[in-house]
């Protein structure tokens, strides 16, 4: 088995953060999204080979990546010369699939049983499965009903109030046959929700849902970057580095933290921080590796980059910072502020 991780979209809803950060390498606590992904998908010992399909900024995510080895995975690059959407993206790598296909969003952080989900679909010899998950309010998404036996019937984009029949969305993982992508046109952008998916209903093919009801969630947003740290800080998600550390302060070997500084959990300061005297790291706040916390500043609900400066008697609160970004001395930056690289706060200015 292959899996492919649909990683070429360029993540404006997140810009400025993704103006020199593609989306799939946008850290999580210090690591790649990516890596969060790859590592559900390793727990397959049957998925031989994970093809990352890749348009914005591609050379970014293979120099993080390399071939694979040093997250334990084989890895192939594939580079759409232009957006081709969901489905083209598959059909672009259907000449290295040559058995049952495991498709990933490249947004989407989960904690579903992917074996339990590739078991229904080899059981119901499935030309396609996909996951579904519930949400609270679905004129926001495109519904996908079921019948009794779990088929999938139909697809109804933000319906309207009185339209909704269930409350199952996309959660944007599939199990898919090779021999159906060549209904997909070549080198043309096409939709897999809008029209592969369809295709497979039209034509009466076996199409399976799988109803996942556990943790999920769509990181494409500001406000869902913000809640993906906090649910794994408070064990909402379980992964690294809180495994094992659920509502406390977890404090990298390499930081040097003042023994007057004050941290309060759950918090994370990365390798290589500085948090000078005085200062205090309040719950929730992200300390990325190397940035600098000076005298007397706040850094409380707010996620700093990599090689930060957050000057001294500074207050970050409520904020996202990107790599280099500066905060000078007596600056406040307040609630839903996103700086992106190398942005300036100078003294004593408030945002």
């Amino acid at each position: 088995m292959k899996a492919i991780l649909l990683a070429g979209g360029k993540g404006t809803r997140l810009r400025p953060l993704t103006l020199h950060t593609p989306k799939p390498i946008v850290p999580i606590f210090d690591r790649p999204f990516l890596t969060y992904q790859i590592d559900l998908l390793k727990e397959i010992p049957d998925i031989t080979e994970i093809i990352l399909s890749l348009n914005y900024q591609p050379r970014r995510i293979e120099e993080v990546f390399g071939d694979g080895s040093d997250v334990g995975v084989h890895l192939r690059y594939l580079v759409e010369p232009a957006p081709l959407g969901t489905a083209g993206a598959v059909k672009f790598a259907q000449d290295h699939l040559d058995d049952t296909v495991v498709v990933f969003n490249g947004d989407v952080l989960t904690q579903i049983d992917l074996a339990a989900v590739i078991a229904l679909h080899r059981e119901r010899r499935a030309k396609a499965t996909i996951v579904l998950t519930p949400v609270e309010n679905p004129t926001a998404y495109g519904l996908v009903e079921t019948d009794a036996a779990g088929n999938v019937t139909r697809f109804l984009e933000k319906p309207k109030p009185e339209e909704i029949t269930c409350d199952t969305i996309n959660a944007g993982i599939y199990v898919l046959e090779p021999d159906t992508l060549d209904r997909i046109p070549k080198d043309t952008n096409w939709s897999i929700e809008r029209s592969y998916f369809p295709s497979l209903v039209e034509r009466g093919e076996t199409f399976v849902a799988y109803v996942y009801r556990g943790y999920w969630i769509d990181i494409g947003t500001p406000e869902k970057y913000v809640q993906v740290h906090r649910d794994i800080m408070d064990g909402r998600f379980h992964a690294a580095p809180f495994d094992g550390a659920v509502g406390r302060a977890v404090v990298a070997p390499t930081a040097r933290v003042d023994e007057s500084a004050v941290i309060e959990g759950p918090c994370y300061v990365g390798e290589g921080a500085v948090v000078k005297a005085g200062a205090r790291i309040g719950r929730h706040a992200v300390i990325g590796r190397q940035t600098h916390v000076d005298e007397q500043a706040v850094v409380e609900g707010a996620i700093t980059w990599a090689n930060g400066w957050v000057g001294r008697e500074a207050e970050v609160r409520e904020a996202i910072l990107g790599r280099n970004a500066h905060v000078g001395r007596n600056a406040s930056v307040g609630a839903g502020t996103i700086l992106g690289d190398k942005s300036v706060v100078t003294d004593y200015s408030r945002s």
